[in-house]
């Protein structure tokens, strides 16, 4: 599977490709970086991203997994830059339990891209399976400006 990674302000990060889409978001380097227009492009956008250009990412995305867990990331990934949602609105939204959808972020497998840091508890921040954990969270939330009340 075709992979390119960058350096970030939270170390750096890996793309993965498989068949025309993004399919996985490391912390890390690419074992052997490749070179293709779609990790560009990943690549390039991810930098804006960090750089504080980018709001919404444009790119092919395929989330394995269950049924659930795709439903699960497309409702993290409409949530807009800036914004948070609880665990509580996406499991009211999906008619499934708040525990399911803790589950569902924890299985993300395109963090930052797909979001999963804009995922709040109703008391607390909640957790973040990217490397740093809940200190990556709190970063990328300060970075978009989100949930101040919390940070």
């Amino acid at each position: 599977m075709p992979a390119a990674s960058l350096p970030t302000p939270l170390g750096p990060v890996c793309a993965r490709e498989e068949d025309g889409a993004i399919t996985a978001l490391d912390w890390g380097e690419a074992p052997t970086p490749d070179d293709t227009p779609l990790l560009r492009r990943a690549l390039r956008q991810l930098t804006l991203y960090f750089a504080g250009d980018l709001q919404r990412f444009d790119l092919p995305l395929r989330v394995s997994g269950t049924d659930f867990q795709r439903r699960v990331c497309d409702a993290i990934a409409a949530i807009p830059y800036g914004e948070t949602r609880e665990y509580g609105d996406l499991a009211r939204a999906l008619g499934v339990p708040a525990q399911a959808i803790g589950t569902g972020c924890g299985g993300n497998p395109i963090p930052i891209i797909i979001p999963c840091h804009r995922v709040l508890g109703a008391s607390g921040l909640g957790g973040f399976s990217g490397k740093g954990g809940v200190e990556t969270k709190v970063w990328l939330l300060r970075h978009e400006g989100a949930g101040g009340l919390l940070i």
